[in-house]
């Protein structure tokens, strides 16, 4: 008679076995995981950019900029991005889009073309094709009106070859750069306390750029003997880039 032979069920694997299978399976584990978020990444951060443009707003004031202008703006972010020029002149553009009848402020013109640059930066940095972000742009649900859209694939189809956007976001720079410097003099007549005032003072106006592109003016006033001292530390300033 043969004996019965019962059925051996496998446990759990416990000492060393089970400690090799288990660094085996995280082993194997962490490449997919990398590999999943590299590929998620630039997904992601277009879908953060397009949430940027249908934020207070954007998108919505976007519809009421011409096609042209659009286009001029892109045109301006790309030149930015390439460092051909300090930033995008946001309030000369916004002072012709009002010229020409169309109601947006400096704020919501800075905050469309912040956006627009994400956007471009972010294609740049992860060299995404025309298509690809075209495609993002209509699978993440954007509001952008289509004029916008075409504008964005013309100039990306255009310049995307030769725009370079630095991988190190924490070298950027983080201070503004100076653009154009305007000076006038003037005189005050009276006031309400001295009716013969003649008090001569000088108006200066600095043209900035900050780090994200916005260029803007900072305009301050200074008596007589501040603008001499003011002179005086750029001759300094000078004297001392003479010895470099």
């Amino acid at each position: 008679m043969r004996a019965a032979r019962q059925p051996i069920r496998a446990g759990p694997l416990r000492g060393p076995a089970a400690s090799e299978a288990g660094a085996r399976r995280v082993a194997e584990a962490g490449p997919r995981r990398e590999r999943s978020a590299m590929a998620a990444g630039p997904a992601v951060l277009l879908a953060r950019a397009v949430e940027a443009l249908d934020v207070g707003g954007v998108a919505d004031k976007t519809s009421l900029i011409p096609q042209d202008f659009f286009a001029e703006l892109c045109e301006q972010i790309i030149q930015h991005l390439n460092h051909k020029i300090p930033g995008v002149n946001t309030v000369e553009l916004c002072q012709r889009l009002q010229t020409s009848g169309i109601e947006i402020s400096v704020g919501e013109l800075a905050k469309i073309t912040s956006a627009v640059s994400f956007l471009f930066s972010t294609a740049a940095r992860n060299n995404l094709s025309t298509e690809d972000l075209v495609s993002t742009l209509g699978s993440a649900g954007s509001t952008l009106p289509k004029h916008a859209v075409q504008v964005i694939r013309h100039v990306w189809n255009e310049q995307s070859k030769s725009v370079s956007v630095s991988e190190d976001v924490g070298n950027m720079a983080t201070v503004g750069q100076f653009v154009d410097i305007k000076w006038k003099l003037g005189v005050a007549m009276s006031s309400d306390t001295c009716r013969s005032l003649k008090y001569p003072y000088v108006t200066v106006t600095l043209k900035v750029a900050d780090p994200s592109g916005q260029i803007t003016d900072k305009t301050f006033e200074m008596t007589i003997p501040q603008f001499k001292n003011f002179f005086r530390q750029f001759k300094e300033m000078a004297a001392v880039l003479e010895t470099v």
